[in-house]
């Protein structure tokens, strides 16, 4: 568990944003990139980037709702070269591809897709006894937002999943980090109509998440004032922030 190279690295949602700094980062010769995303252009554009790093990349376009095709991608790919990280990174927010997303879409693709991102090679792990799985969760995680309810639900939902996956798969030697990041640079923020407090440049996020998960931490939370400020909101009294998250403005 832990570990500062990765010979073969999974990335979901790797065509845009913090999925694909993730996958730069992880670029380099020797290593072997499987990634996916939902525009092909944007993700063939990420993997020629990491192919000038010297990195091996398999680029698929791929759903990560759809559990039977997610189940025979990973498998495929793990026969071909044993994958020692998986990142769930794939998700979305109501306003993603400029609003739209339905409370509906987002559970399905932020909880179902996780868990098809997921699900699918956390046994293979557990058999070989070594492997390490981040889940992106995010500081929504912490605290029910009434402008985006079910982007926080869904982001808790992948909190919890984590970091019980951690204790059962750690028996095993497989280590599961849960990744909860403040506001960073993406299609998702993009759309955002309110002021984005220490908002972080995809590739800083990126470097923070890879020294974590070097060293196996099982949560990884940044910026650290965002993170105190979300920890204390989520442990106080319903009845003492109704006032305050009422004022927030709506993600749509």
């Amino acid at each position: 568990m832990g570990n500062t190279d990765y010979a073969s690295v999974l990335i979901t949602g790797a065509s845009s944003g913090l999925g694909r700094a993730l996958a730069l980062i992880y670029a380099a010769p020797g290593v072997n990139l499987v990634l996916s995303g939902r525009d092909a252009g944007r993700l063939a554009a990420v993997a020629g980037a990491c192919r000038d790093r010297g990195a091996e990349v398999s680029d698929t376009v791929i759903d990560v709702r759809d559990g039977k095709a997610m189940s025979a991608w990973m498998t495929e790919a793990d026969d071909a070269r044993a994958l020692e990280l998986i990142i769930a990174n794939a998700g979305v927010s109501s306003n993603t591809s400029g609003g739209g997303d339905t409370d509906r879409q987002i559970t399905e693709t932020n909880i179902d897709g996780t868990l098809n991102s997921v699900a699918p090679i956390a046994g293979r792990m557990t058999a070989r006894r070594q492997g390490q799985i981040a889940i992106v969760s995010s500081m929504a995680a912490f605290h029910g937002m009434p402008g985006a309810p079910a982007y926080a639900a869904s982001k808790a939902w992948c909190k919890s999943y984590g970091e019980g996956l951690r204790g059962r798969l750690g028996r095993h030697n497989v280590g599961v980090s849960v990744i909860c990041p403040g506001f960073v640079e993406s299609r998702i923020t993009a759309g955002n109509r309110f002021p984005m407090p220490m908002i972080m440049k995809a590739d800083k996020a990126a470097a923070i998440i890879k020294r974590g998960l070097a060293k196996n931490r099982p949560r990884i939370a940044f910026p650290l004032t965002i993170y105190f400020i979300a920890w204390l909101l989520g442990s106080l009294p319903p009845g003492w922030t109704d006032r305050l998250f009422a004022k927030m403005p709506e993600k749509e």
